[in-house]
């Protein structure tokens, strides 16, 4: 695959092979270290991702398995100390085993086309959607029942071949924001509308025909 342009405030994705390894850089390395102190200083949220697998439960295996590697790396700890919980139809969480005590670390995952991202916080809750950039026949329909009456106009304004991305991008902010809050996808409402602006989003700098947001405290 092949970089999209990306804006300047997107955030990068550290990239884990499909099947174990290590991801950008090398555990244990400088550049380990250097994300072992930003994320115990704080940072908001570490995104990672898995590309090249298409099959639902091999993708959910991978990242799962990115996030447990990533986690023992970023957290010095060894990865017997790190547990990771991922119930369905709940938020997924991960327990990271320190000689002081246990720390929670917040958890979203995403899957779409051959992507799989995650979001890793200390700080509390996260968000993350990826989302393929597909033109859709009946988008303005859906746009309507999910993403309200602002966003289909901004929408139905765009010359068509710009509406695939800004729709993918839509779709993947609104995704994201239900992720931090813990809820389903539901329609949308103006009441649910202003509970959804409780956090603030970032695009995600994925490969090219993907679109991706990272949902964050304000």
């Amino acid at each position: 695959m092949t970089a999209a342009s990306s804006p300047l405030d997107a955030v990068p994705v550290r990239w884990w092979p499909a099947a174990g390894g290590a991801g950008d850089g090398v555990p244990g390395g400088a550049g380990s270290r250097r994300l072992v102190a930003n994320f115990d200083a704080g940072d908001d949220a570490v995104v990672l991702g898995v590309q090249g697998q298409a099959e639902r439960e091999l993708a959910r295996g991978a990242i799962r398995d990115a996030i447990a590697a990533e986690l023992a790396s970023l957290s010095g700890l060894a990865p017997a100390q790190v547990a990771l919980y991922t119930p369905a139809g709940q938020v997924p969480w991960a327990e990271l085993g320190y000689p002081a005590g246990p720390r929670r670390a917040w958890l979203a995952i995403s899957h779409d086309g051959v992507l799989s991202v995650a979001a890793i916080s200390l700080r509390g809750p996260v968000g993350i959607d990826v989302s393929c950039i597909v033109d859709i026949p009946d988008w303005e329909a859906v746009a309507r029942d999910y993403l309200g009456p602002d966003v289909t106009a901004r929408l139905a304004a765009l010359a068509p071949d710009a509406r695939p991305a800004a729709f993918a991008r839509a779709w993947s902010e609104r995704e994201a924001r239900l992720k931090y809050l813990g809820r389903e996808l539901v329609e949308w409402s103006l009441e649910g509308d202003r509970e959804l602006s409780a956090c603030r989003c970032l695009p995600l700098a994925l490969p090219e025909g993907y679109a991706g947001v990272l949902a964050l405290p304000p």
